[in-house]
């Protein structure tokens, strides 16, 4: 319930004063939250270190500071939803090839809109709804239910529909063969039962959604990464639909494209390392079932 009013309150100020302040204030709070989070920062560090195994601490520990204020900012965009609108996006969002979710359309078979806890993945959600896409998103329940309303209330307020995490198959599979288009986070499995890939060289577990949803249903898997730009504005980009001709071998098929798609995360991470927001250990140890991918 203290989370609750912790984030009406974040809200109440990010409604109340001007974007550049409630910025710095998330900024402000962000750094004394590194330094009071122990366990959360050295998860951070520890992660940045199987990416960057070349780079120095002081270079690591430069880049986890800037995770967190950047996941502070996130929250802050979250909390001014309200105030977004079409102007806005024109002013503040650069969009970039748009067409690839015409093109997957217009196949008629819905669309997979694949992304990762990497910039602002809740603003691309509400950006794409409202430039008048059919969008659906699959979210991870909050145990609290006056948390979760709230989070549901903030997507569904522009236009952005949930389906609750646990529940998902079947509302999923019956809004892509209404052709619209279902978004989910596919670099965190939230089960422990996902495909173990190895990702930046070890071991973890991919989540099986995407594509699963994909080889279940026949539709594309479009990738799109809501990114900050140094600036504060931001810049929507999306890539080309994935590729793959399954072979008809389920279990290899959906290896390989998670292995498709891990590659692309992979290129994403390294590039904007301080917008990929994972506060907790994320790899496992190497088992003799491990599937490369």
């Amino acid at each position: 319930m203290f989370n609750y009013y912790i984030y009406r309150f974040g809200q109440f100020l990010a409604l109340s004063l001007p974007l550049k302040l409630v910025y710095f204030l998330a900024s402000i709070l962000a750094q004394l939250f590194y330094f009071l989070a122990c366990v959360d920062r050295h998860a951070v560090i520890a992660n940045l270190r199987i990416i960057f195994p070349e780079k120095t601490d002081i270079q690591l520990q430069k880049i986890s500071k800037m995770v967190f204020q950047n996941f502070a900012k996130y929250l802050a965009d979250f909390f001014r939803f309200e105030k977004l609108d079409r102007q806005y996006i024109d002013k503040n969002i650069k969009l970039e090839n748009l067409h690839y979710f015409d093109e997957a359309l217009a196949k008629g078979k819905g669309v997979v809109v694949l992304t990762a806890h990497l910039g602002n993945w809740e603003l691309g959600g509400v950006v794409i709804a409202q430039l008048g896409y059919p969008f659906w998103a699959v979210a991870l329940p909050h145990k609290n239910k006056k948390v979760n309303d709230f989070f549901d209330a903030q997507r569904n307020g522009k236009g952005v529909k949930v389906v609750a995490m646990g529940k998902a198959i079947r509302s999923c599979i019956s809004e892509i063969r209404k052709n619209h288009m279902v978004a989910l986070v596919g670099d965190r499995d939230f089960t422990g039962k996902g495909v173990i890939i190895d990702f930046f060289g070890k071991p973890m577990h991919f989540p099986e959604g995407p594509a699963a949803l994909s080889l279940m249903t026949g539709a594309s898997i479009v990738p799109g990464f809501m990114l900050r730009n140094p600036d504060n504005s931001f810049t929507l980009r999306i890539e080309k639909p994935i590729d793959f001709l399954p072979t008809g071998d389920k279990a290899k098929d959906l290896v390989n494209l998670i292995g498709v798609y891990r590659n692309i995360f992979q290129d994403y991470i390294r590039k904007y390392p301080e917008q990929w927001y994972i506060f907790r250990r994320f790899w496992v140890e190497p088992s003799p079932s491990l599937s490369k991918g």
